[in-house]
Order: structure tokens, then sequence, then C-alpha cells
């Protein structure tokens, strides 16, 4: 193992870290701005009822996602050898061209051109993730990745709500905005992003950590970090439930509006970007790293369980407090592994969780589409939007078993 590598000059560091969660914060934006009208742009583009419309969402988030685990870890491999800063600014470039493509759209298959671009452009969170893992210490890391997960959580603050506003002025206006932020981030980066690894810090590349199988190799190299990863390939396989069906689940049961869809995921964002930001030092602190990720990984199965059988918007809005501890899983997922490998090796690492993640949320949101479709058509032995909730709960129970598992045997 590699020794660890001095720390970057003050300035750089803080310049670098501020870019990477802005980076990570204007991406959400632009996604929160977009999920609160995405049901009726393909009710519209594809003259579909709500429960087609789901599927083809489903369909869509599935090709961005096999776009993204195909060239992730190429990505995370390349910004070993050649930098972070090309392929933060290509990916941030990449979304702003998916989102031109969404405003513009005439057809499904223009949704379908600008999805796949985005994904294959979209390793935002690889390269930021690099970004900050060569910024920091390998103690302070749970607490940078916690403020990464802060970033994503505020952003989806303002994102569904501010959608949601513009949505009433038309279905293509918040793609419009999200472009508009995009490109600002693009030409933000350009001007202020400092490149953060090292040339003496590059390694060769190597084609077994660029390919998406490869990627388990990664994994396997370092002691410890496989059993990890599989839980984390289940529990994003879970958690796709979201992205899945919630604007479409929120308009099936309670007749919500564009709106009424941005209030939900925005008191989301707020209440995950709040614990992030101020819990997860001080938890980490006092319990460690594994028993909050535990801990994380209880909350998401009851969540999805207490979604499934909420009757109101009230009850929606109480279990999304009481949610926000599942946002401790990927940061202490991500320095637990972090930690377990060497510092010229963090590209290629988090390459390889991003596209266990897209493989993860590929599968995921695929499966309960489906779970959310049947169970509104006519074939389902009974009718109900919960399907696939409380199917996301049976599924997540899995990972918390087996992370509780690990913490038994290795004492982690």
């Amino acid at each position: 193992m590699s020794s660890v590598p001095a720390p970057p000059a003050p300035q750089a560091a803080r310049r670098a870290t501020i870019f990477a969660l802005l980076v990570v914060f204007i991406d959400m934006v632009g996604l929160g701005l977009i999920l609160p009208v995405l049901p009726r742009l393909i009710e519209e583009v594809g003259d579909v009822d709500l429960g087609h419309a789901a599927t083809i969402g489903g369909a869509l988030f599935a090709v961005y996602s096999l776009a993204q685990f195909l060239l992730a870890p190429l990505l995370g491999a390349l910004s070993d050898r050649i930098g972070r800063r090309p392929l933060l600014l290509l990916a941030v470039g990449g979304l702003g061209l998916d989102y031109v493509l969404h405003a513009l759209a005439p057809s499904l298959g223009w949704l379908f051109v600008g999805r796949i671009i985005a994904g294959a452009c979209g390793a935002s969170f690889v390269i930021a993730n690099a970004c900050l893992a060569d910024v920091s210490t390998p103690e302070n890391r749970a607490r940078v990745f916690g403020l990464m997960g802060a970033a994503f959580g505020l952003g989806f603050v303002l994102g569904p709500g501010l959608g949601g506003m513009l949505g009433t002025l038309g279905t293509r206006v918040p793609f419009w905005a999200a472009a508009g932020l995009a490109l600002a981030n693009f030409v933000f980066g350009l001007l202020f992003l400092p490149e953060t690894l090292a040339p003496e810090k590059r390694r060769a590349f190597r084609w077994r950590e660029a390919n998406p199988l490869g990627v388990l190799l990664v994994f396997a190299r370092y002691r410890g970090v496989l059993p990890m990863a599989a839980v984390v390939f289940l529990y994003f396989f879970g958690s796709a439930v979201y992205p899945a069906i919630w604007a479409f689940w929120g308009i099936a049961k309670f007749g919500w509006s564009e709106l009424t869809v941005g209030i939900s995921l925005a008191a989301f964002g707020g209440v995950m970007a709040l614990a992030q930001a101020t819990l997860v030092g001080p938890s980490v602190a006092r319990w460690g790293e594994a028993r909050v990720a535990l801990f994380g990984l209880f909350i998401a199965a009851a969540a999805c369980l207490g979604y499934g059988l909420a009757p109101g918007l009230a009850v929606v809005l109480m279990l999304l407090v009481l949610h926000a501890p599942e946002g401790f899983v990927h940061p202490m997922m991500s320095a637990l592994m972090s930690r377990a490998v060497p510092e010229d090796a963090q590209g290629a690492l988090q390459g390889g969780i991003s596209a266990l993640m897209s493989l993860a949320m590929l599968l995921g949101t695929l499966f309960f589409t489906w779970i959310f479709g049947y169970f509104l058509s006519g074939a389902a032995p009974w009718r109900s939007p919960d399907a696939a909730f409380f199917t996301a709960a049976a599924v997540l129970v899995v990972p918390l078993g087996l992370f509780a598992g690990l913490m038994r045997r290795h004492r982690i």
C-alpha cells in the first residue's frame, strides 16, 4: 500500500472541495427541476396513460444507468491517469446537453438519446468523490463525504420545489432552467477548478479496471471490500424504488400535482441535507462509521414500509423527517471502502462504486416500475400503487442483515 500523500496547498484544496460540492449540488438541482414534470412530459410526448408512462420512465432511467455502468469505470480509471479536472468538466457538459434534448424532444426516442448521453457523461459523482479523496485525509473522509451527501440533499431542497413551480408555466420550462444551470456550472469549473491529482500521484491506465466487469477485480483486490460492495449493490437496488416511482406513485395514490410532487421532494432533500450537514460528524465520533451505516440501512427498510402504509400527505411529510438517517448509508459505506484501498486507487474505487450503483439502479428501476405498472393494471390480482414500496422494504432487509453479519464477523 502506498504512503499517505502530503495534503495539497490549502487554497487549492479549498477551491477543489467547494467546486466538487457545487457540482453535486447543481447537478441535483437540475435533476430535481425535471422530476415533477417528467410524468406529464412522457404522457404528452408518448401519448400514454400514467401506468405506461411509469414503465417508460423506468426505461429512461435504466438506459441512463446502463450507459453509466458501462463507462463510469473507464472514466474513474482515466481520472487516475490524466487527472480529475477534464473528466469532471466532460460530465457537467454532458448533463447540460441532455437537458437541452429533453426540452426540444418531439418524440420518446429523443428522450432516450438524451438519457444515454447523460449516462455516458454522468461521472460527476465519481470524479467529485475522487477530488474529495485527493484533498482529504483518511481520518476526515467520512465527514467530507457527509458534506457531499448534504450537497446532494440541499440540491433536492431547491430543485423539486422550483421545478414544480416552473412546471405550471409549461412542461419544458424546467428543462431549460436545468440546462442553464449546467452551463453555468461548466463555465465556473472551466475558470476556477484546480487539478487535484498531482502528476507524481498518477498511475498507469489499466484496462481491467476500465471495464464494468473489471470493476469487480478492484473490489476483490483489497481485503473486506467485496462484501461491502455487495451491501452497496443490494441497498441501491432497493432504494431505486424512489426515482423509479415517487412522482408516479404520488399522482396515482393521492392525485398530487406537479407542485405537490416538487414540495414532497424538496422536503425530503431539506431533511437529508440538514441531517448530513449536522449529524454525520457527531454520529461517527460517537458510534463509528459502521454503526451509523447499519442504522441508516434499518431506516431504509422501515421507511419503504411506512410510505406504503401512508394514508395522506401529512403522514408522508412526517415519514420524510424520520427517513433522514438513510442518507448516512452511502457516505459511510464509501468512507469504509475508501479506507481499505491505497491512495492511488481512489479513482478506480469511486468508479467501481458508481458502476455498482448504476447497475443496481438500472435493475432496480426496471423491477420497481414493472411492479408499479403491473399492480395498476387489470392483470393484477388486486390494484395498489403501494406494492412497489412493500416489495422494496422486503428487499432492503437483505443488505441490513448482511452488513450486521459483516460487523459481527470482522468487527468493523
